[in-house]
């Protein structure tokens, strides 16, 4: 059998597993719970190619379980349910060892099959692994993520994605039998888009190429063997995450052309729609917010709108939202006053919430002073009042500082007019 490199060295052990030392390293999250095989059904999100279904193999042969692997690509509810009868029978309810399903790009499977994993992940037949390169919180029905852990794996650096060529080299015993040298690496790990399975294989090809068992492993040398990459887009590895970065920093730096044009590539690679739209909402918060608050409904409007029609039109509507986020007046104040919020938060801890402002549903909270001297901003001229809001050891703080546009000068002016000195607005 004609077995890939990757394959062949893909790792059994944590000692064996390069990176993602935030999960599996020393203090890593997920370290004690796999040596002790207490494992939650979780999901592990991340790039192509950097040890997700690794990680799930090395998880059940640690923990000694039955390991059943379905991929969303070619399974259906049948199939799901056959597993999981085969893991009720082979682990039993309630066992410590309950069997583990592996479930590859899980973002693929329909609300129906997901659906179909409720009961027996709640119910403990199968502890859940599912592997997704794609954001959870919108690509897994809310019912099945609220039973799972959600665990990130980083994309390689420049040191894993050499690390990973070393080890090949010392551990594979096809490539043991020649004699390499790994003089220049550039163009391996550029072609490789940092998906550490393709940069084995594009290795793996260099080599096999070469006649000779003595092999100088040069840029020029790779790129001679690997047919360049003529691809306009590839939405699975480094690009998709480049080209979507440009185009956001184009819409923030209002550059309509510059926004187009990377729309364009995204299209022209077959990006999924609700992807480009996704992004723009979140730009037109925090790239744009309060400077021009109709941004944010013409994102929501775009998102709904591709969404239901799809491509080829689809490309109409997402041109005509990046040119209007593009072309907006931008103020990052309101990203920036949560990021302060909860700043302060973190350092300070659950302050207790002013007597005026709690809610007093009963007797005894209205005796307990739940309420009182709490002032009805409607009942004062301009419906406002002079109030504090804010716990008494950060009163006074200001979070929000309106942005140097039209209408957030307006804002500041009203607040101004307000608040008068007390926050510096």
């Amino acid at each position: 059998m004609n077995e890939p490199l990757a394959e062949r060295v893909r790792p059994k052990t944590l000692d064996e597993y390069i990176s993602q030392h935030h999960l599996v390293g020393e203090k890593g999250s997920l370290t004690n719970q796999i040596k002790k095989g207490i494992i939650p059904s979780l999901i592990l999100w991340g790039p192509p190619g950097t040890g997700k279904t690794t990680l799930a193999n090395i998880i059940a042969e640690q923990s000694k379980r039955p390991f059943y692997i379905l991929s969303a690509i070619n399974s259906g509810v049948k199939d799901i349910r056959e597993v999981i009868d085969k893991a009720k029978q082979s682990g039993g309810l309630f066992t410590a060892k309950n069997p583990i399903l592996f479930i590859d790009e899980i973002h693929r499977f329909s609300k129906s099959q997901q659906d179909s994993l409720l009961a027996a992940v709640e119910k403990g037949w199968v502890t859940l692994i599912g592997a997704t390169t794609e954001n959870p919180s919108f690509e897994v029905i809310p019912a099945l993520l609220s039973r799972c852990q959600v665990y990130i794996l980083n994309a390689f650096g420049k040191d894993d994605l050499e690390n990973l060529i070393k080890r090949a080299m010392e551990k594979d015993t096809l490539l043991k039998s020649k004699k390499i040298e790994l003089k220049e690496t550039e163009a391996l790990l550029r072609l490789s888009g940092g998906d550490g399975r393709k940069l084995l294989n594009i290795f793996e090809l260099v080599v096999n190429s070469e006649a000779d068992d003595d092999i100088v492993i040069t840029n020029e040398l790779v790129l001679s063997k690997v047919q360049k990459n003529t691809v306009l887009y590839d939405k699975t590895g480094e690009q998709h995450y480049d080209i979507i970065s440009s185009f956001i920093k184009s819409i923030r730096g209002s550059d309509p052309n510059g926004a187009v044009y990377w729309l364009a590539r995204m299209i022209e690679g077959g990006e999924d729609v609700k992807f480009i739209a996704r992004r723009m909402l979140i730009s037109a918060s925090e790239d744009i917010g309060l400077a021009n608050p109709t941004a944010l409904v013409m994102a929501n409007t775009t998102f709904q709108a591709v969404t239901a029609i799809g491509y080829p039109e689809a490309r109409i509507v997402l041109s005509q939202c990046a040119i209007y986020l593009a072309t907006s007046a931008k103020s990052n104040a309101s990203y920036m006053a949560i990021g302060k919020a909860q700043q302060v938060v973190k350092q300070t801890g659950n302050l207790t919430v002013p007597l005026p402002l709690r809610n007093a549903p009963t007797k005894l909270m209205k005796d307990l002073g739940y309420g009182q001297e709490y002032k009805y901003a409607h009942d004062y001229q301009n419906n406002f009042v002079d109030a504090e809001f804010l716990p008494d050891e950060i009163k006074g703080t200001t979070f929000y500082k309106p942005g140097n546009n039209a209408r957030e000068k307006a804002l500041s002016d009203f607040l101004k007019n307000r608040w008068k000195a007390k926050y510096d607005f």
